[in-house]
């Protein structure tokens, strides 16, 4: 009787333990799909940060999220606003205390075939590159476990990063992956030039692209053409492909000595001062001012640069072939034409898709 008594307690005492113990509830985040545009080479996305709808949701949030700063009044859309093409209108940005920087920001686009990041190329992924401004003294001002501790506080961040990364707990990697995730999808692949690149290429015209292609005019491809030519503007050589840039730095004949050394300040070799990051030339029109500084306001400043305006300098990028002679010494019609064609990189689908904007 004694026996059947301690099996009784036994099976009891499980049924109550098992009957309390709360289980472990598992999540497996959404892969996503990339909408890569056909022309485009292939993303390589990292593998310990792989692409998933929970985790693109909440990257958007947080890119425009002023929790990140030090006073809650800046996100990272502070100085990347969607209608200038995610870059700041301003020749420099200024931080929660009022302070400026001394370069322009970089316009956000086609982020996930970038292999450096920032002028200086001191960053050399996407996700170390966004762990950098939010304890930036300059920009938003406030250490990670500050911004974290914001975040924990806030159930709805609490869900959001569990259903993101399948687990619970919120920290500064978690962050700079999932806003990571959101950049590789603002992708810009729908412009006139697109239609242009493909149909030169002969590669296959959607029937949006069809209709776009009837409209480009004969300046805007005389315009490509002088781009295109070495005794035209001379463009190609760092402006080519369907991404219009290369993965080079370059002293493109801003200054005869420098005031910012650029790419040397991170090297520390002579033969890299006054260079900078190649930026592309998509949405040009939208992501005044230009240059690293912001030195020059509109479009025609830049033609002009380029045309008359070159600074010969020990480190003058030698693709800069007319450089002796101050630029590539463009007429009025042709520069009229350059414009045309840059104007055609200008890709309203992008600066207008919905789901780069703000979510709140």
């Amino acid at each position: 009787m004694r026996y059947f008594l301690y099996i009784f307690v036994a099976i009891s005492s499980s049924i109550v333990f098992f009957a309390c113990r709360k289980d472990k509830v598992g999540h497996t985040p959404t892969p996503y799909e990339l909408k890569i545009p056909s022309h485009f080479p292939k993303m390589s996305i990292p593998e310990d940060n792989p692409m998933t709808v929970e985790g693109v949701e909440l990257g958007r949030k947080l890119f425009y999220e002023e929790l990140l700063s030090g006073d809650n009044t800046m996100s990272c859309a502070s100085c990347h606003a969607p209608n200038h093409a995610f870059s700041d209108p301003n020749k420099y940005s200024t931080g929660i205390d009022g302070i400026q920087g001394n370069r322009n920001s970089m316009a956000l686009v086609n982020l996930g075939w970038q292999n450096f990041f920032f002028w200086d190329g001191r960053a050399k992924t996407l996700e170390e590159q966004i762990l950098g401004p939010v304890p930036n003294p300059i920009e938003m001002h406030q250490e990670w476990k500050d911004a974290v501790a914001k975040l924990v506080a806030d159930v709805n961040y609490r869900n959001m990063f569990f259903r993101a990364f399948g687990e619970a707990g919120i920290d500064s990697t978690k962050v700079a992956k999932a806003i990571a995730q959101f950049l590789r999808t603002l992708i810009s692949g729908s412009s006139k030039f697109d239609v242009m690149y493909k149909y030169e290429n002969g590669l296959p015209l959607t029937a949006a692209d069809q209709a776009k292609l009837t409209a480009i005019s004969a300046d805007e491809w005389g315009g490509y053409d002088l781009f295109k030519s070495l005794n035209g503007a001379d463009c190609f050589h760092c402006h080519n492909g369907p991404l219009m840039n290369v993965k080079l730095y370059s002293n493109n004949g801003l200054d005869a000595t420098f005031t910012d050394l650029g790419r040397g300040a991170i090297t520390g070799s002579p033969n890299d001062n006054g260079k900078f990051k190649v930026p592309t030339l998509r949405n040009i029109e939208l992501t005044a001012p230009y240059m690293h500084d912001g030195r020059f306001a509109t479009l025609d400043d830049v033609i002009e640069h380029y045309s008359t305006g070159i600074v010969m300098s020990p480190t003058i990028d030698p693709k800069i072939e007319f450089a002796s002679q101050g630029g590539v010494q463009l007429d009025t019609q042709e520069k009229y034409l350059l414009k045309q064609f840059l104007l055609t990189l200008t890709d309203f689908d992008f600066i207008n898709n919905p789901d780069f904007q703000d979510p709140h």
